[in-house]
């Protein structure tokens, strides 16, 4: 049996983790970048499919890119962010479950007429494990839907080459150092009652 994390990381990870909405000038280096996929790739999916896909824009052209199809109110954290990620889903995801889920040598076909809604939901599913996992080795997060989706998948992704072709975005989210000073305060949640039921 797994033993529960203690306070202080449920403080890290939920309770006081905020959607920031600007960044300090700090240099997040690409190793923890790495560090927070490696995280990211280990949480669940269907048939372990993992269709979604990660592409972290660091450098200033690639910055340049992507805030042309930023809306407004989201160009200036993004443009602060060190790394912006668009995470995205591929349509081809079924040609790697062979080697994700080799134990079951027909489940390349599963998902055949829900290809669509599997890389979907999948995919938002590891949006999420990537937000907690930033948060969890002390990176900020900033998540963000105000873009321009096809325009955002017509300047990554249509014109790409090989495999980024498959790719379809889902929401963006900016990784680095918050900027307290610019945070909200914390909006009100549903209590339990409101939002769940016990069948």
């Amino acid at each position: 049996m797994a033993h529960p994390v203690n306070d202080h990381a449920l403080d890290v990870i939920f309770r006081y983790a905020r959607s920031q909405n600007g960044f300090l000038g700090k240099d997040v280096p690409e190793i923890l970048v790495r560090a927070v996929y490696d995280l990211t790739k280990m949480g669940p999916t269907s048939a372990n499919c993992s269709p979604a896909r990660f592409v972290f824009v660091h450098t200033p052209a690639g910055k340049q890119r992507l805030l042309a199809l930023m809306s407004e109110g989201n160009r200036a954290k993004t443009e602060a962010a060190p790394w912006t990620v668009i995470i995205a889903h591929d349509l081809a995801f079924q040609e790697k479950i062979p080697k994700l889920f080799p134990h079951a040598p027909g489940a390349k076909d599963w998902f055949n007429n829900n290809r669509d809604e599997t890389a979907f939901r999948n995919a938002a599913l590891q949006g999420a494990y990537l937000m907690i996992a930033a948060r969890a080795i002390g990176l900020d997060c900033g998540p963000m839907s105000g873009f321009d989706m096809a325009g955002v998948n017509r300047e990554f992704f249509d014109t790409g080459e090989g495999e980024m072709k498959h790719w379809r975005a889902n929401f963006i989210c900016n990784i680095g150092y918050g900027d307290k000073t610019k945070i909200f305060d914390r909006s009100p949640r549903l209590e339990f009652d409101e939002a769940c039921r016990i069948l």
